[in-house]
């Protein structure tokens, strides 16, 4: 198993024969880098400033042109009842179990976690009882995000307690991990561990976070195939990326992949307007094109909800393309 952590560009850049520019090195001081061989292994030298997979993992020097955007315009932080969780929607809350992760994604919503020096810890049990405690008093929440950072960076034995715990509320019907450990560090998933412990909690699903098909590889998809062979249900949910993912033959060629997998692709987000992020924005217009386009060319197993988040804390909106214009729904008089 590969664990070892870049933590600066020089090291990472240097694995893949490359040198960092002073305008990376500049990025990396405000957010940092977190990188490992193997999805290091995935990106070509030679397209380095095209790569879809390096443009995910190194700074650029974008993400310090926006100055002035929110670290939090979903406003999260202001709906937090209790620490560490966060309450949206009447029927689920989402749980923010640590700031660690396997990479530091550049795109990453959550970057005033580990910004400038944040690291948001993790999750002691302490913090976990009281959430408990307040969906035991809230019995119209039925589902449970665990997010962060990821997850699956807790030790087994803590994230199995959290788990457990929270299923003892009467009301909790379902509890989705949300995580890419799957796509940047597969091996970390360990051999069939995490299906043996979470097969037999009921309502368990995990959530993956594939966004290019030069993600999917035997490594990452043996360790979708550990937990689903338990019988735990996987969902992706993958980011429209500029420069990265955002054109319809990509993105098929992405969800045929997880298909056959048995990944059901979930959600296709536009980018939030987080500080640092934004230069990763399409538009709302290439998202509606390119499912568009999906209506002849995939079924609806392949295709995935197109959702933007609402500034605020206004929440998830599920986005349709106009059919109209293509001679669908003729004036019927």
């Amino acid at each position: 198993m590969e664990y070892k952590f870049f933590t600066n560009c020089a090291d990472a850049m240097a694995f893949i024969g490359l040198k960092p520019t002073a305008e990376m090195q500049q990025v990396e001081a405000v957010y940092p880098v977190c990188l490992n061989k193997y999805y290091l292994s995935l990106i070509d030298p030679e397209n380095f400033e095209n790569d879809p997979i390096a443009l995910q993992a190194f700074p650029r020097k974008e993400e310090l042109d926006d100055q002035s955007s929110s670290f939090d315009p979903l406003a999260e932080e202001e709906q937090m009842p209790v620490p560490r969780m966060i309450h949206r929607y009447p029927d689920r809350v989402v749980i923010l179990t640590t700031g660690a992760c396997a990479m530091r994604c550049r795109f990453c919503f959550r970057k005033r976690e580990w910004a400038n020096g944040n690291n948001l810890k993790h999750i002691s049990l302490k913090e976990v009882n009281k959430i408990v405690k307040y969906l035991n008093l809230h019995t119209e929440v039925h589902d449970v995000l665990l997010s962060g950072g990821d997850p699956l960076m807790l030790s087994p034995a803590l994230l199995l307690k959290i788990i457990r715990k929270i299923r003892e509320v009467p009301t909790i019907d379902t509890i989705r991990i949300c995580t890419r450990m799957p796509v940047v560090n597969p091996d970390f998933v360990g051999s069939s561990m995490y299906g043996r412990l979470l097969a037999d909690i009921p309502g368990v699903w995990v959530v993956t976070h594939f966004n290019h098909p030069r993600e999917v590889t035997p490594q990452s998809m043996a360790a979708c195939a550990r937990l689903s062979r338990w019988g735990v249900p996987i969902l992706n949910q993958s980011v429209l990326l500029k420069g990265v993912n955002d054109n319809a033959d990509i993105l098929e060629e992405l969800f045929r992949k997880l298909v056959a997998h048995r990944i059901k692709p979930h959600y296709l987000f536009h980018v939030d307007p987080v500080r640092g992020v934004r230069h990763f924005a399409t538009g709302i217009e290439c998202g509606l094109d390119i499912l568009r386009q999906f209506r002849t060319r995939l079924s609806s197993l392949a295709v995935p909800t197109f959702a933007i988040d609402l500034p605020s804390g206004g929440g998830k909106v599920n986005l349709q393309p106009e059919y109209k214009e293509d001679g669908l729904f003729p004036d019927i008089h």
